[in-house]
């Protein structure tokens, strides 16, 4: 199955079960990027796991442990200012990357919380980015 239509499948579930998603994501929190290509412009919308810590949500560039970031963070670091649809809301927030310690601190939690991300890391050498969705007013 292509990646696009898979993607197609899980924002229509998303969208019908008011954020909620089974198979695979079943209880997993996913929010609804949406992006705009670094050279196309073209608005796109991309579906990915997230961690929820109270009212901060984060978001982990792993591409299932590929040697390179998927497209949506070139995008993301391209253009910060995006809008995010989370259970049955849609609001802006800015994308900002964390590092250090506190990168550090909340893939931890993210690999303990969701064992195949530390597989993820295993299969690469890059240092898997994470990023966070800070809401706008």
């Amino acid at each position: 199955m292509a990646a696009n239509d898979h993607n197609a499948r899980v924002i229509e579930e998303f969208r019908a079960n008011g954020g909620a998603v089974g198979g695979p994501f079943a209880g997993v929190p996913i929010v609804l990027l949406h992006h705009r290509g670094r050279r196309t412009g073209t608005e796109r919308v991309t579906p990915v796991v997230a961690q929820i810590d109270g009212e901060r949500l984060f978001i982990f560039a792993s591409k299932a442990g590929a040697d390179e970031h998927p497209q949506w963070y070139h995008n993301l670091k391209a253009h910060p200012e995006i809008d995010v649809e989370y259970g049955t809301e849609t609001f802006p927030v800015r994308v900002v990357e964390l590092d250090g310690a506190e990168r550090d601190r909340v893939w931890e939690r993210q690999k303990q919380k969701r064992p195949q991300f530390a597989d993820y890391e295993a299969k690469t050498d890059r240092v898997i980015p994470v990023l966070e969705l800070i809401r706008q007013a």
